[in-house]
């Protein structure tokens, strides 16, 4: 019983969202403080949700709605 580990839940999944481009704030939650893309073992999204996660991010930053860097 001690070593049962807990599985995460998507998030996506669980609120029933896509990953938008748009939505910078929630972006954010699933980058870390170098702007770099946390994955899916972190953050406990699914594989499907990761894949789109990552097209948004990149898209974000092209679009200048997150940053590549920090600074």
């Amino acid at each position: 019983m001690k070593n049962q580990k807990k599985t995460k839940e998507c998030h996506f999944c669980t609120n029933n969202l896509e990953p938008d481009y748009k939505d910078a704030k929630n972006l954010y939650n699933f980058v870390n403080y170098y702007m770099k893309i946390i994955g899916k073992k972190r953050t406990g999204v699914c594989s499907w949700h990761q894949r789109k996660l990552t097209v948004a991010i990149k898209r974000a930053r092209k679009m200048a709605l997150l940053g590549f860097t920090h600074k």
